[in-house]
């Protein structure tokens, strides 16, 4: 079994609000979620972007979005190390780039929801 890092209100929340914010691969209600893959040369590691979801959802400022960046590539690497085999340095790859993507470019996602109207007018 893979010890995944996350929030201990990941752990618990209930099925319905982990589909409502969790999707695992890709930002949730995004075209490009469709073309994201939830494995890595055939190893699901859908639970480490449900983490990386949840922890966009709750966090409020960008130190809790570079941890929940940094979180997603330490659980990718945890399922990834727990597999072993020979695609494992392939899927180390795979993984390094796709926490560049939502290093780099996430920030639309993290952001999303989190000001009021009048917060984005003043």
């Amino acid at each position: 079994m893979n010890k995944l890092f996350a929030p201990s209100g990941y752990w618990q929340l209930a099925q319905e609000d982990k589909d409502r914010i969790c999707n695992g691969m890709g930002a949730k209600d995004s075209a490009l979620a469709t073309l994201i893959p939830n494995t890595m040369y055939g190893l699901d590691v859908t639970e480490a972007g449900n983490i990386h979801d949840f922890m966009y959802h709750v966090g409020l400022d960008l130190a809790d979005k570079e941890e929940a960046d940094r979180v997603f590539l330490n659980n990718l690497l945890r399922i990834i190390n727990n597999q072993g085999g020979w695609l494992a340095f392939f899927r180390r790859r795979r993984a390094l780039k796709y926490y560049e993507a939502v290093h780099h470019f996430g920030g639309p996602a993290f952001w999303a929801n989190k000001n009021s109207l009048q917060e984005l007018a003043a």
